[in-house]
């Protein structure tokens, strides 16, 4: 198990090729969840636009005011007072408040132009966006230059055309008042300092012990302040604030919401952008076996591709009738190619077909292996050495055909592998089909190490094996029990079988690392179970028959 110095360039660690992005597996990534992504997004549309669809009409209407910067602050003098300009986003600030939004909602009440359900339920919807300090049914936009000039927008929604022109005009109306209601407050404020010192004068007239000088002067006092109340009243008539009305509401022809095509539309990209970008953040944390490619870094060659099986055609016709007909020809040709070249034409050898975990699929391939072999006119020994959990049996008896059974050693005796490890002068072999011979593990046996801890399990695989071309060993997962590590000691050749998008690169480097401690000659590795989706092969147009008995 040398590094190969194609695989491993000189500076570059396998760590650190296993951890760079391939844009190819990416794109396979993000083709292989496609359907599903586009299922989702298609689905919640369709959601969207329904939903969309039973949403009431709002209408939206929107009314102007203008505003001048005057740094001048009206006095008692002037002919006409002004309030001072507005800071900037104080206006927004009032609307928010109860003063000028308490308004706009007594307003709204009385409005005898509205339905009363209508004025119902803006009215409510106006109060609670008030206690919640979050005013959305009315809204303000200011276009300001640096003096503090420019225009205010006031903005308002209604379910009716109607119902949004009068409410954009009422709470336009509610922040004129308000703005204006800041002048007359400064001069509400003069008159009643007016009125405070007119009476302190007329209590200091009547009192009498004041000079003629004194008397004198409190009446030039009280004169001026009477003009000057005179004034201030009469300027309470013209103050005036700093906004002024441009254009009142008018009303909208067509509602601004729900928009069920745009909203579907938004919702399905939306879904599609985050789908993609979702599956492709998975296929780059994704640190299982999905290619060739993966394998690679280890420095060993893959053998073979197997594609998936479809569930259904493994239950009514058996795992081998199963690849045979879904046209496992060309795959299962590799692999046999592969292995055969691998192994030179020596007979007898022994190949250990192992994997991480259980449930990869190495009993399967090892009968689908099996079979290929026998296609091509080799004869073949299956030795199920999964003591714990033996399937080879299960596998051969969809034929539901009456097995023959060969004489291995002997006369009669054992016809399982646990049997004949314990009998080992008289053995039986069953008849699969022409050219594969089974020796099925048996039933389930815990201490299965007792009976694989011999010294002579070597001499006989051998003698079990040397009137078979090939003997394919199905063992236990290497990363569950020992019984592996025991057996592959005694094989000429061990085969990894890894499962697309299920089994771990973490898992295989720890396998590799026991193999390599017990002295297991590991081959190379064979995928199983790859998505058809990411098969880049081409075949011929012909097609692959089941083989007949007369065939054989």
């Amino acid at each position: 198990m040398q590094r190969d110095p194609e695989v491993y360039p000189a500076g570059r660690s396998g760590r650190e090729a296993e951890n760079e992005v391939d844009l190819g597996t990416l794109w396979h990534g993000v083709r292989r969840r496609f359907p599903a992504i586009l299922l989702t997004a298609l689905a919640l549309a369709l959601a969207v636009y329904l939903w969309s669809r039973a949403q009431p009409d709002v209408y939206e209407a929107s009314s102007s005011l203008i505003t001048t910067g005057n740094g001048d602050v009206g006095t008692l003098r002037d002919s006409q007072v002004t309030a001072p300009p507005l800071p900037e986003g104080a206006l927004q600030e009032a609307l928010q408040g109860p003063i000028v939004l308490g308004e706009v909602i007594r307003r709204v009440r009385a409005e005898l132009q509205l339905a009363p359900a209508v004025r119902s339920e803006i009215a409510g919807d106006l109060q609670e966006e008030l206690q919640k300090r979050d005013v959305r049914t009315v809204e303000l936009l200011s276009r300001l230059d640096p003096g503090g000039n420019g225009i205010y927008t006031v903005t308002a929604q209604g379910p009716s055309a109607q119902a949004a022109t009068l409410l954009a005009d009422i709470t336009a109306q509610a922040l004129l008042n308000w703005d204006q209601g800041r002048a007359l407050r400064g001069v509400q404020r003069a008159e009643a300092s007016l009125r405070a010192q007119l009476a302190e004068v007329d209590r200091q007239l009547a009192a009498g012990t004041l000079s003629d000088l004194e008397r004198q002067t409190l009446v030039a006092a009280r004169a001026s302040a009477q003009r000057n109340l005179a004034q201030a009243t009469i300027q309470a008539e013209g103050a005036t604030g700093s906004l002024e009305l441009v254009a009142p509401a008018v009303p909208p022809l067509e509602p601004v919401a729900p928009k069920p095509l745009r909203n579907a539309v938004l919702t399905g990209l939306l879904v599609l952008l985050l789908g993609a970008g979702i599956a492709a953040l998975r296929t780059v944390l994704d640190r299982t076996v999905r290619s060739e490619e993966d394998l690679l870094n280890f420095g060993l060659p893959t053998l073979g591709s197997i594609p998936r099986l479809r569930r259904r055609d493994v239950v009514f016709s058996g795992i081998v009738r199963a690849a045979r007909q879904a046209g496992l020809y060309e795959a299962v040709g590799f692999l046999r190619v592969n292995l055969l070249g691998r192994l030179g034409n020596q007979p007898g050898r022994r190949v250990m077909i192992s994997s991480t975990v259980p449930g990869e699929g190495k009993s399967s391939l090892t009968a689908t292996l099996a079979d290929g072999l026998a296609e091509s006119g080799k004869r073949v020994l299956i030795i199920d050495a999964d003591l714990r959990r033996g399937t080879q049996q299960e596998v051969w008896d969809k034929y539901e055909r009456e097995h023959v059974w060969h004489q291995l050693s002997g006369t009669g005796g054992a016809r399982t592998f646990q049997d004949a490890l314990r009998a080992p002068e008289n053995v039986q072999v069953m008849e699969a089909e022409q050219g594969v011979h089974v020796l099925p593990a048996g039933p389930g046996l815990h201490d299965s190490l007792t009976l694989l801890n011999r010294p002579d399990l070597g001499s006989l695989l051998g003698r079990w094996g040397q009137h078979y071309d090939l003997v394919l060993i199905d063992s236990p997962p290497l990363l569950a029990i020992a019984d592996a590590l025991v057996i592959g000691k005694h094989a000429d050749a061990v085969l990894l079988v890894t499962e697309e998008g299920k089994t771990s690169l973490q898992a295989v480097r720890q396998v590799l690392r026991r193999a390599q401690g017990a002295g297991l000659a590991v081959m190379g590795f064979i995928i199983n179970k790859v998505d058809a989706s990411n098969q880049e092969v081409r075949t011929y147009g012909y097609g692959y028959a089941p083989r007949t008995k007369e065939a054989r």
